[in-house]
């Protein structure tokens, strides 16, 4: 996690990213990757957790869990997608496990801008994420020089 302040939206310079998924693994995994790309990372494992940081940080990008404690992907990505004037610049990634056929019919009706099952490749995942930060007009997702 960036221990400096955050900048607001659309006074980024990198795309300040939310990893929220309850899986230490998959949270390891994904700040491991994103850490190597020139980005702002917050992590947080519940639904409730995620929410709040939403509200407070208004990220770029949310790679978002279905399932998980207190409040589900879905509930916080429906929370987004009604205050679009609010969150017009925060993209949604679904990460999830239910199952390619589950998650191609519910993300979109909660509004997901893309989503990806488990197991997922970084590839599509880093293409994912290009296509909906470029989407919301947002911060590009470059190689890290550090």
């Amino acid at each position: 996690m960036e221990d400096s302040p955050i900048a607001a939206p659309g006074e980024r310079e990198r795309p300040l990213i939310l990893i929220a998924d309850d899986d230490p693994e998959i949270r390891t995994l994904l700040r491991l990757h994103f850490s190597t790309l020139a980005c702002d990372l917050l992590e947080t494992t519940d639904g409730a957790e995620t929410l709040e940081t939403v509200i407070v940080h208004k990220p770029d990008l949310i790679v978002l869990d279905v399932m998980m404690p207190e409040l589900s992907g879905w509930e916080i990505c429906k929370y987004i997608k009604e205050r679009d004037e609010e969150y017009a610049h925060t993209g949604v990634i679904m990460l999830t496990a239910i199952g390619e056929v589950n998650n191609s019919l519910t993300s979109p009706l909660f509004g997901a801008d893309d989503y990806m099952d488990k197991p997922f490749d970084f590839d599509d995942l880093d293409e994912k994420v290009q296509q909906v930060l470029a989407a919301k007009n947002g911060p590009s997702l470059e190689p890290s020089t550090t």
